[in-house]
């Protein structure tokens, strides 16, 4: 089992990547976590084999550069949508960053309808293709922006670019329209590339087309503190049992290691570590 880092490209959805890779793998047992959008592309962390188990335990905070464009508003808040007028804009560069500024932090988002969220099992995208004109009620979610800088600003042609780092769940094409909604001219996304997510940097990343791709030990995709088994304690997680916490480790879930290789998650409760999950030797 390990973990891939994908630079996926523009044009083809985050499923279309799984497909490719299982063909060229010729692994059935593939997953990801965090959609991105067709327009989109960047890092894409795929898990392979039993690495699948291991994919909702990933440090999913995210890092975006994005190209907004305003004036503007498109039914899909990114440039696969018509265009449609608001209104010319008036604000200069300033105003601008008062405006990213004011996102920072927790506040709360609506996730765009052309997106993967699941309304009674069917997805807002699907619904929306199929029946434009159906109305939907989608709750505001709660999102955290860490940072959001201005990269450039063109103001003859009224479009930005921003880097922006925050937590799982933002979605930001719905931060390019309220950004938009509060200048109060509308806006859409024209360009989004993911440049992080937890520990998978754009950096590090293969391409589809690469030869050979870098798998990525689990030990060093995840974030958790981390316990290297002697050969009795091994044993011991091997049948299902618990061993003594002696190095009073306080968070709740441990990797549990042998000869560099994840052997198993595990819980921590006062003073014993029980597996949780375990993956073999």
């Amino acid at each position: 089992m390990y973990f891939l880092n994908i630079n996926k490209p523009k044009g083809i959805s985050s499923f279309d990547v799984i497909r490719f890779l299982r063909k060229k793998l010729k692994i059935k047992q593939i997953g990801h976590s965090g959609t991105l959008d067709p327009l989109a592309t960047g890092v894409m962390q795929i898990a392979v084999g039993k690495a699948t188990k291991l994919l909702d335990y990933l440090d999913s905070d995210k890092c975006y550069s994005a190209e907004i464009k305003f004036g503007y508003n498109t039914e899909t808040y990114d440039s696969e949508g018509e265009e449609i007028f608001i209104k010319q804009p008036d604000f200069n560069e300033s105003e601008l960053k008062e405006c990213l500024n004011s996102f920072l932090g927790k506040t709360k988002q609506i996730p765009p309808m052309y997106s993967a969220i699941k309304i009674n099992g069917k997805k807002l995208c699907d619904i929306a293709r199929k029946n434009p004109q159906e109305t939907i009620a989608i709750s505001e979610r709660e999102i955290e922006i860490y940072s959001i800088e201005l990269v450039e600003f063109n103001k003859k042609e009224y479009k930005a670019k921003i880097n922006v780092a925050c937590k799982k769940g933002t979605y930001i094409r719905s931060l390019a329209f309220d950004i938009g909604k509060k200048l109060g001219c509308g806006a859409y996304l024209t360009e989004l590339k993911r440049t992080k997510a937890g520990n998978f940097l754009i950096e590090n990343s293969n391409n589809l087309d690469d030869e050979k791709y870098n798998e990525i030990n689990p030990i060093n995709a995840l974030n958790n503190d981390k316990y290297e088994l002697n050969n009795e304690e091994f044993n011991k997680i091997r049948n299902g049992n618990f061993i003594k916490n002696l190095n009073n480790f306080n968070n709740k879930l441990l990797l549990l290691t042998k000869d560099n290789k994840l052997i198993a998650i595990a819980t921590v409760e006062n003073n014993l570590i029980k597996p949780k999950k375990y993956f073999g030797e």
